[in-house]
């Protein structure tokens, strides 16, 4: 590129940090930034919008248009040519304006004598800030050295922006100060207050601009050689041999020898940002396509130049993951997703998560309803705001989070927090207590559990056993899979820790949203209905022999219980059945111990199963409803999709209906059943399974308490009467019946 250009471009960033440095408020800084760009490109205009609200952008200062119509020009996201870089994150040049598709004519402007066109979005790292744009009289394409250069200061202004340099202006809200609420979608439900612990500080840039573009240019052509050693550290010292594992390592390490990726960040430097700036701006630019790419293996390579970037960034800038500063005493963590092993890592000291991604299916969701802690996740953009150390309240009732809450929002909060505190002495009271209705009738309350850190819950929950052992987790936490040995020594462990109490182990359920780290992804449309669970057993035998195997072993003359996950067939589950025989016979050759008592269950999450001949449900030993897959799968509403899982009722009429003749077919054949799943902890719904004849539930422990209480408050034979008859009068949901009942029994459910 010319001399000149790249000397003029040091020169306007130049003034642009000055103007930065300079007194005055946010306005006053907006109006100087238009003024220099304009003067540095020769240009007649140019104007900055930022955003309002999130689908709002407002035109905040302007070199050129009419003053009048600063604070007043406003556009929705993907509005005129503006909202459109706004949308796509990408520039828009164009020598005629008015002829593009989507222009929207604004008069209050004046623009309609500057036919050319530059816009430029001004973003950092995913998070869209605005547009800046330019014009002129002379209809002409601004040239690609312009449009570079108009990049280059669009990230100044992103970094002038996190840095706080438009406070004051009234259309750029006071960010890291001000209340924020975020919603999100409940992954564990509870309260928890808190200070914010960022899972991955972030990396604050407070020199976007460089002097000395030389000394810019070895800072980081030296902090990418620390980087690309690091790689190479560990890809080399990585526990996997083979297969897609070590595929996606290798993939990794290429991106961080990427000769292309280097030189981008050298011509940012030659046009004056600092070694910092320049990632940072590759960064975002490159996400920025990543994230409309229709490939899902291009939009999956973010993570990894997410990675790269910030590990590149914090060698650069100094701030590490380990900033020196100490954990609060009552940390909420944040992040944009976590692993189950790191979220292991912290155990019992968080107090609750918030998550920008994840799921409500999720392994971290798992871990945390494990540890007891409120989970909120989608939570859109918090990473962006929070800091570490600012308050924090996540309501996992609700899937609300406050990040620097108001008093009075905090006080109420509080208050919910301390009823809630009263509730669970409450239930501690009854933990040694049957759950019995005021009818006689018992419902055997169970717990769920997939890791050691479950098991002190057993008996402070008052759970009668635990009637699902998750044994994934032992899979998903680890780089490579598990030893039998090792799988032997936890589950022995497990019923150990459970003291006599039953423990019922579902086999692995993998595939859908839990994918193995060392076991290759398959690129399914619909994962959730395609191979996982059981029919991952029946295909890869070697793990699920070895898996029931390590049963065996761990069982060691006890009594054990072995379910199968996911059968949709009644061949499915004979030939689980049948490999499951031949490992006992096999143990028993070999001189090992097998199990005193073996009892082989089915957990039924698919309407197929329910529909199945009587000798499947005589073949099982007990059948146990995996309530959380079945109502999916029965109202064909994704549970992982917030836009559908919440239009239907557990307590609908026709989900209602499957359910009794579940329970009906199982006690005609005399097979006992339970129902496994999130509607089992909640009480109304806990009652109304108890009606219908389902005596055992299995939930999350905390919710063992609630349901207890409410089970020994009411009498189930009248609430069956009140649903038989509500049915019977063709009502299509239960829900107010069921809600009537309960106040008249004054239930605090």
């Amino acid at each position: 590129m010319p001399e000149r250009s790249e000397s003029e471009s040091r020169r306007l960033l130049k003034r642009l940090r000055d103007t930065l440095a300079a007194p005055g408020g946010g306005q006053a800084r907006l109006d100087s930034i238009t003024h220099h760009i304009a003067d540095s490109m020769r240009s007649q205009v140019c104007s900055i919008y930022l955003f309002r609200d999130p689908e709002t952008l407002e035109l905040c200062a302007t070199e050129g248009l009419r003053r009048e119509a600063v604070h007043q020009t406003r556009l929705r996201l993907g509005e005129g040519l503006v909202g459109r870089v706004a949308r796509t994150g990408r520039p828009i040049n164009t020598a005629n304006a008015p002829a593009q598709p989507g222009f929207r004519y604004m008069p209050e402007t004046g623009e309609e004598v500057f036919p050319s066109f530059l816009g430029v979005p001004i973003q950092r790292v995913g998070e869209k800030l605005g547009v800046l744009v330019v014009q002129s009289r002379d209809a002409r394409e601004y040239s690609e050295d312009e449009v570079y250069g108009l990049e280059v200061v669009a990230m100044v202004l992103a970094e002038m922006a996190e840095l706080g340099a438009f406070l004051g202006n009234e259309a750029q809200p006071s960010t890291h100060r001000f209340p924020a609420v975020f919603r999100g979608a409940t992954g564990q439900e509870g309260a928890a207050e808190g200070q914010v612990w960022l899972h991955e500080p972030r990396v604050v840039i407070t020199n976007p601009v460089g002097d000395d573009p030389d000394k810019e240019l070895a800072r980081l052509t030296e902090a990418v050689a620390m980087l690309r050693q690091t790689v190479d550290q560990m890809v080399a010292t990585a526990d996997v041999s083979g297969g897609e594992g070590e595929a996606v390592l290798e993939a990794y390490r290429m991106f961080a020898n990427s000769r292309s990726w280097l030189r981008r960040m050298e011509e940012d430097i030659d046009r004056g940002l600092s070694a910092e700036a320049a990632v940072e701006k590759e960064q975002s630019q490159t996400r920025a396509r990543l994230e409309s790419a229709a490939d899902p293996y291009l939009r999956d390579r973010l993570h990894d130049l997410d990675d790269l970037s910030n590990r590149l960034l914090r060698i650069l800038t100094g701030q590490g993951s380990d900033t020196g500063s100490a954990m609060p005493a009552n940390p909420i963590l944040v992040a944009r997703n976590i692993g189950p092993a790191e979220l292991l890592d912290y155990g019992r000291r968080l107090r609750g998560v918030v998550l920008e991604e994840g799921s409500v299916g999720s392994h971290a969701a798992i871990v945390a309803r494990a540890l007891a802690i409120p989970l909120v996740v989608h939570a859109a953009r918090i990473t962006t705001e929070a800091l570490n150390g600012d308050p924090i309240l996540v309501d996992g009732d609700t899937g609300v989070v406050h990040l620097r809450p108001e008093d009075s929002v905090a006080a109420a909060f509080r208050d919910k927090i301390a009823m809630q505190a009263e509730a669970q002495k409450l239930y501690a009271g009854l933990r040694t207590l049957p759950a019995t209705a005021l009818c006689g009738t018992s419902v055997k309350l169970f717990m769920n559990a997939g890791l050691m850190a479950d098991l002190p819950s057993l008996d402070g929950s008052g759970a009668e056993g635990v009637g699902l052992f998750r044994t994934e987790l032992q899979f998903l936490t680890r780089t490579r899979v598990p030893r039998r040995s090792e799988l032997a020594r936890m589950y022995a462990h497990v019923m150990e820790h459970a003291h006599g109490k039953p423990v019922v182990f579902r086999t692995l359920d993998i595939g859908s949203d839990k994918v193995l780290p060392y076991m290759k992804r398959i690129d399914e449309p619909n994962p959730a209905m395609g191979w996982r669970a059981i029919r991952v057993g029946l295909d890869k035998r070697g793990v699920l022999q070895m898996q029931l195997q390590a049963l065996i072993r761990a069982a060691a003359g006890r009594a054990l219980s072995v379910m199968f996950p996911f059968i949709a067939d009644a061949e499915e589950f004979a030939q689980a059945r049948a490999m499951l025989a031949e490992q006992m016979e096999r143990e028993a050759a070999m001189g090992h111990a097998v199990p005193t008592e073996l009892r082989v269950g089915a957990m039924l999450e698919t309407p197929s199963l329910a529909f199945a001949a009587p000798s499947f449900f005589r073949s099982c030993d007990f059948v146990s409803i995996g309530g959380n897959d079945l109502k999916q799968f029965f109202y064909a509403a994704d549970r992982e999709n917030e836009r559908v899982r919440r239009r239907y009722d557990t307590l609908s009429t026709p989900f209602l209906n499957l359910i009794q003749m579940i329970v009906d077919r199982c006690t005609a054949e005399g097979v006992p059943v339970s129902f496994c799943g999130e509607d089992a902890g909640r009480p109304a719904e806990a009652a109304v399974f108890a009606a219908l004849g389902l005596r055992q539930l299995s939930m999350r422990p905390a919710s063992i308490g609630p349901v207890k209480s409410l089970i020994r408050r009411i009498d189930l034979s009248a609430l069956r009467q009140v649903l038989d008859e509500e049915r019977a009068r063709g009502a299509t949901c239960l829900r107010p019946a069921v809600t009537a009942f309960l106040a008249q029994a004054r239930s605090p459910a």
